[in-house]
């Protein structure tokens, strides 16, 4: 055993010298090897810490200092060390300094002498550049508590409240309280810091001040106003300790700033009670006179955002979520605490018993609560007495008569318990549900009737303090009863027991006018030997039997007045003295006597059996006053709700003007979109017009295209000019938006530029190649524009337009713009590419969270990537949205909000959906402008009582649109994508990935690209654009020996391309 000792002391050792000390905390944490050896009692004596302190090396001094933060945690004194440790607080070493400080947290309050004289090395550490190392020292100056350096302590928390660093403003949150402690009258300029420190954006920060305002200003609610949007979105961000502070001052808050929710509630139970009686007149009068209560949109911010906090893994967090709910929420939504409540009952016993008195308090008022749950309060064998007694209580207090049955079955078990205190406290709520629930009264009587015969005298003592009290509110119907516990009585020796047996008796003396007689003759003989509180009702019974039956029991009573007489106990010689006086008149006797009988013999009120936790919602839930049932030092009472609404817009802050300017041009966009749409659903006499004007601007050539696609070109040619000069003066007006409108009037004038180029072109070359060749390219073009209006058309069967009336029209802008590429690519030279759009190769199933059911409370929404062409413009990438409503409740107005879009981003809404009936789907459409990058498009999802912020992330291979073209053509484009538009890599791959078919599947998966023929089995092709710029991207695969690839990406958009290469080759490289 020793050996094994030393060597495994010798790894603790070893181990020590790895070890860190954790960064910033005020305790320091060490290894599990470490921690052994730093705890063990066999380890170095404390003697040579001096001289390692001491020494030159650093390595000696943080083995020194380890040892002594060992003894700390251990709970031993190293005040001794003070003057060589804090010679070493200036050392150059980090981790030995973090040492030091964390040593001088501890004892700088003792040795205040000693740590003053080297305040000016902690001055100098608040500028140190490491930020632990000026939060340290900030900690150690505020532990010194000596009034002579508050100024010091007050400029060095001044400075810290600014630095840069939010863990260096947590420590001067913290230092604030140390401060105030110290000077009281500091409080006007902390006041400030703290209003400082509450307009930190940090959420390290956040919890530390509220902590500091609770401390030094907790009536100093005008500080809160400004911020209390900002802490209710930064609470789920917060650390877990600080959520508990915020909860708990914003509960206060609540309580001051918004009208009751419960008010609503409590005038419809009026309502109804008094409408059978009231006038019509009556009813009218109230109805204006009082106002619908409607709830404050802050009050549902806060209740929105402490919601999800019902899942922390932290107890106390749930606890003060549960108040919060249980003090501000509409009773309505308290429920659903309930759940979160119980899920605590797994953890530590001191935690179960902290949220089983809370439970025990909130079921008093309402039960239904955690009926659903009643099995989960049953009583474990394992559990502390103390436990066991929480939960008989809550399970008392929810039973019912339809679960009443239930509870006793399991208080039957509970009865024959070893543990005598949970036996006699099952008992006592068997008593308790004999008065709740009239119906079972006789059979809990039965029971504990039954239960006098247990051997235990705890329990039978116990029954028959219950069946006394039970006896109380029907004793005509239970003489029987009393005379069975009369012949109990020589058995049981409990005192309390004996008492209650004997105060039946002489209270119902009149019910047993033969058995009470001898039991007063028996319980005289023990007069003596008999507790006081016995003796007490000893006297009782013979005041009442003399009363009553003075011939049997005169001389019985006058031997019981004479013993106890002389008795030892003054309360018993009082008590004797003053019945003789009352019931044995004679000569001395007063007035008194003559109404003795009413005195002993008047009718006593049944006692009524209450929870002990009836009061205790007088406090706070989860608070130290409501576990002691007392008012504990510190504690805040909570406000009651004002009458009148307090003003809301002292809430309201300015509004960044950002914003509005991101907001605004969608507007303008939208408003754009309808005007074209309305250009679009012109009379006939415009589509003749714009007819005739395409025939003239096209020659003669022309004459042989469908006059539908003449027209949608024309319209397109005329809308694109109409834009371009929208956006010209707008970038006049608003020079904000300058830049990203001369780019796209830019790009509008170089594509008409470059098609009338090509016009021209066409009419002036007279070679019977060119024009055989336009004729060529024409026809396909006609052939493509066909295929392209029934896939359109198709794709109304997947979305609901119930505003659009003419669903052939919708395919215009798709249309236009590919008749507008078309016409790009015509010249009357043989050599230019032919590059078209197909139809995708393969379109995968795949779908993304856009909602979560839990987050959306009940409505869920899933979106994926269709492939098709989006309907509402060109530069879209078409997106469809599967929304489910999982509640019980029907949702409405399903829309999208407000749209937090990056620059030059664009996005068209879905149609609103009126109502989403429970368990039912539907699937709307929408477009994002995405601008060829993956970022994210940001909006709400909003129903006509939350908003939900959601966002949809385009995977890189969603920006593309399939093309198809020749070989020749892939090689000549590639050609000319080389150098810094080429991204290529090499991949190892397994043989059975390395078929044709193996590798279209895995590309096509992953990207919406077209397959190129290829005259090369090992060599793959795939061509696509992307959908804003119609830039090409060209992949090419290449197979080589020994089943490994050369994948290439050429494409001008480099970051498309980078990001492509990666993905695919992650997915070529799978087995």
């Amino acid at each position: 055993m020793a050996s094994n000792s030393v060597s495994y002391n010798d790894q603790a050792e070893r181990g020590l010298g790895s070890e860190s000390t954790e960064l910033g905390q005020e305790a320091t944490a060490v290894t599990a090897g470490g921690g052994f050896r730093l705890f063990s009692a066999d380890y170095k004596k404390n003697e040579d810490l001096h001289e390692m302190l001491e020494s030159n090396k650093d390595a000696l001094k943080l083995e020194a200092m380890k040892r002594i933060v060992g003894m700390i945690a251990k709970g031993k004194n190293a005040s001794e060390l003070f003057p060589a440790v804090v010679k070493n607080v200036a050392s150059k070493n980090i981790e030995l300094k973090k040492l030091v400080y964390v040593y001088l947290v501890r004892y700088a309050e003792e040795q205040q002498d000693l740590a003053l004289l080297s305040i000016s090395t902690f001055q100098r550490a608040l500028k140190d550049p490491n930020q632990l190392i000026r939060a340290s020292a900030l900690r150690v100056l505020s532990s010194i508590r000596v009034s002579i350096i508050v100024p010091i302590m007050m400029l060095s928390i001044k400075e810290a409240a600014s630095d840069l660093s939010p863990y260096v403003r947590k420590t001067a949150a913290h230092a604030i309280q140390k401060l105030y402690s110290l000077d009281a009258e500091q409080k006007e300029p902390l006041v400030e810091i703290i209003e400082k420190l509450l307009k930190d954006k940090s959420t390290l920060v956040a919890g530390s001040v509220v902590m500091s305002f609770e401390e030094v200003c907790p009536e100093r609610i005008d500080l809160i106003h400004k911020n209390y949007r900002k802490l209710c979105n930064l609470l789920v961000d917060v650390e877990e300790w600080g959520q508990v502070v915020i909860i708990n001052m914003l509960t206060r808050y609540a309580r001051t700033q918004f009208l009751s929710p419960w008010k609503e509630e409590e005038l419809l139970d009026e309502k109804n009670e008094k409408t059978f009686y009231d006038s019509d007149e009556d009813q009218n009068r109230s109805s204006v006179a009082k106002k619908p209560y409607i709830m404050d949109p802050d009050h549902r911010l806060l209740l929105r955002n402490t919601r999800p906090l019902l899942q922390s893994r932290n107890a106390a967090v749930v606890m003060g979520v549960a108040q919060l709910y249980w003090h501000l929420a509409p009773k309505s939504e308290v429920n659903i605490v309930a759940k979160s409540l119980v899920r605590l009952l797994r953890s530590h016993r001191e935690v179960q018993y902290i949220v089983l008195q809370n439970i025990a308090t909130m079921t008093i008022q309402r039960k239904g609560m955690f009926e659903p749950y009643l099995k989960s309060f049953y009583v474990r064998s394992t559990d502390p007495t103390q436990i066991k007694i929480l939960k008989l209580e809550i399970l008392t207090n929810l039973t019912s008569e339809t679960n009443i049955s239930v509870v006793l079955r399991e208080f039957q078990t509970y009865v024959k318990s070893q543990d005598k205190q949970f036996a006699a406290a099952t008992i006592q709520a068997i008593g308790r549900c004999a008065t709740n629930i009239s119906e079972v009264t006789d059979t809990c009587l039965n029971g504990l009737v039954y239960l006098l015969s247990n051997r235990d005298e705890n329990v039978v003592a116990e029954s028959v303090v219950v069946i006394k009290k039970l006896l109380q509110t029907q004793p005509s119907q239970h003489s029987e009863i009393i005379k069975h516990m009369a012949k109990l009585l020589g058995n049981i020796t409990v005192p309390m027991a004996r008492a209650s047996i004997l105060w039946l008796i002489g209270e119902y003396c009149e019910r047993v006018p033969k058995i009470a007689p001898d039991v007063l003759r028996k319980v005289a003989k023990s007069f003596t030997n008999e507790e006081e509180i016995v003796k007490l009702q000893i006297l009782n019974l013979g005041a009442k039997l003399y009363l009553t039956n003075p011939k049997q029991t005169k001389l019985l009573m006058q031997y019981i007045l004479n013993v106890a007489k002389y008795d030892q106990n003054y309360d018993i010689r009082d008590r004797t003295r003053f019945i003789k006086q009352l019931i044995v008149p004679n000569e001395k006797s007063g007035a008194l006597s003559k109404y003795a009988k009413k005195i002993f013999l008047v009718q006593k009120p049944a006692p009524v059996l209450e929870s002990p936790f009836k009061d205790r919602d007088r406090f706070q839930l989860s608070t130290l006053s409501h576990t002691l049932n007392t008012k504990a030092s510190g504690y805040l009472e909570l406000p009651d709700w004002p009458q009148t609404a307090p003003d809301p817009s002292v809430r309201n802050v300015e509004v960044v003007q950002p914003v509005k300017e991101q907001v605004a041009p969608l507007g303008k966009l939208k408003v754009k979109k309808d005007n074209l749409r309305d250009k679009f659903y012109s009379d006939s006499e415009e589509q003749e017009e714009s007819n005739k004007g395409s025939e003239s601007s096209s020659g003669s050539d022309s004459k042989s295209e469908d006059s539908s696609s003449s027209s949608s070109e024309e319209s397109s040619d005329s809308e694109s000019e109409k834009e371009e000069k929208n956006k010209d003066s707008d970038s006049e007006n608003n020079q904000a938006n300058s830049k990203s409108k001369k780019l796209s009037s830019a790009t509008s004038s170089d594509s008409e530029e470059s098609s009338s180029e090509d016009s021209s072109e066409s009419e002036s070359e007279s070679d019977s190649e060119p024009d055989s060749r336009v004729k060529q390219k024409k026809e396909e073009k006609n052939t493509v524009v066909k295929a392209a209006v029934k896939q359109e058309v198709s794709l109304l069967d997947l979305v609901d337009f119930s505003e659009v009336s003419t669903p052939v029209a919708l395919p215009k802008p798709v249309l236009a713009s590919r008749l507008a590429t078309d016409l790009e690519g015509l010249s009357l030279s043989s050599t230019t590419p032919i590059i078209d759009v197909t139809t995708p190769v393969f379109v995968p199933s795949k779908s993304y969270t856009l909602l979560h059911r839990m987050s959306g409370k009940g409505l869920g929404a899933e979106y994926h990537f269709p492939r098709q062409p989006c309907i509402y413009n060109t530069k879209m990438v078409s997106v469809q949205i599967t929304l489910t409503n999982s509640s019980d409740k029907e949702i409405r107005n399903i829309q999208v909000g407000e749209r937090k879009l990056a620059s030059g981003m664009q996005m068209h809404d879905f149609y609103k959906i009126e109502c989403l009936e429970p368990g039912m789907s539907k699937t709307v459409s929408m477009g994002v402008d995405f601008c060829d990058s993956t970022q994210a498009a940001n909006f709400q999802l909003c129903t006509l009582n939350d908003h939900f912020s959601v966002s949809v992330q385009p995977p890189v291979g969603e920006l593309l649109l399939p093309v198809t073209t020749s070989e020749k053509d892939f090689k000549k484009e590639q050609g000319k994508l080389t150098g810094m538009n080429e991204n290529s890599t090499a991949i190892t791959g397994s043989p059975q990935n390395s078929s044709c078919q193996a590798i279209v599947h895995k590309v096509v998966n992953v990207a919406n690209v077209g397959v190129v023929p290829s005259g090369q089995d090992n060599i793959h092709r795939f061509a696509a654009k992307t959908v804003n710029s119609g830039a090409l991207v060209l992949i090419t695969v290449e197979v080589k020996e020994g089943s490994t690839m050369q994948l290439s990406i050429n494409t001008e958009k480099s970051v498309i391309g980078s990001v492509l290469l990666r993905e695919l080759k992650s997915v070529l490289s799978q087995e």
